[in-house]
């Protein structure tokens, strides 16, 4: 890519959230972009939104968890990009689970669409990325980096996010491309509406750090700033990201904080 190309851009969780607050974000540089999730129309008013930026937005629906389907998507977002600049991961689902009594469904669904989804994306997206020496970047969390009461199934999936990733980021360097994990703290987006709980049904509520967290826009606006040095990892987010800090200098404080504190 020169200074004067458009990027290319593959943003999965181009629904709402992150996801869509980044892809509005590329679309406001020029970007070319291809939108995936689930929800068609959702999609369509995000590809709306961004088309009054750039005119180059396609809209492939995906489902993280249906590995299957992955090549045939990656098959027809080459078609609109060629080759691939930036794949962007924001999928994914949360939990609201007890460690000991969430159903096993409800594990290996957290695993299958979190972990095992974006890999599989990332194993199809991998041509276009070496043909463009790209940019792979992956919204985990911060409890992609500690384990919170209640959020075993969804620490677990993120955990294995950045153990895979690592491994990549080490391994494609050598053919120019880069890996940038991404760990936000509480963004004001609808995430923890459709958590998953025990027996796997929707929490159908807010949570009310996360309802009270940074805008999904402004995360966006710092996320991109930071990219463009394609670092290896980016923490964003309020006092709450203080915590993965503590969990290297100070675990058994952090330990006793995480005990009291109020699981929303």
């Amino acid at each position: 890519m020169t200074k004067h190309t458009p990027p290319t851009i593959w943003v999965l969780g181009a629904s709402s959230g992150i996801g869509k607050a980044v892809a509005l974000a590329y679309a406001k540089k020029g970007a070319s972009l291809v939108l995936s999730a689930r929800r068609v129309a959702d999609l369509e008013q995000t590809q709306k939104e961004c088309q009054v930026h750039t005119d180059h937005v396609w809209v492939e629906p995906l489902d993280l968890a249906d590995t299957s389907s992955h090549q045939g998507v990656a098959d027809r977002v080459k078609s609109h990009l060629g080759h691939l600049n930036v794949l962007f991961h924001s999928g994914g689902i949360t939990s609201r689970t007890e460690a000991s009594e969430a159903a096993m469904d409800v594990e290996r669904r957290m695993m299958e669409v979190n972990y095992f989804g974006v890999i599989s994306v990332t194993k199809v997206a991998m041509p276009m990325l070496e043909n463009a020496k790209g940019h792979v970047v992956v919204i985990t969390s911060v409890a992609g980096k500690l384990g919170t009461q209640f959020r075993s199934a969804y620490a677990a999936s993120k955990h294995a996010l950045h153990g895979w990733f690592d491994s990549l980021r080490l391994e494609i360097e050598t053919k120019g491309m880069h890996v940038t994990l991404v760990c936000p703290g509480y963004i004001a987006t609808p995430l923890t509406l459709h958590a998953l709980t025990n027996d796997g049904s929707a929490l159908g509520e807010m949570s009310e750090k996360q309802t009270k967290g940074m805008p999904a826009y402004v995360f966006a606006s710092k996320l991109l700033a930071k990219l463009s040095s394609k670092p290896h990892e980016v923490i964003i987010g309020g006092a709450e990201v203080m915590s993965i800090r503590l969990k290297r200098w100070a675990p058994k404080l952090l330990h006793a904080i995480l005990k009291r504190s109020k699981v929303t």
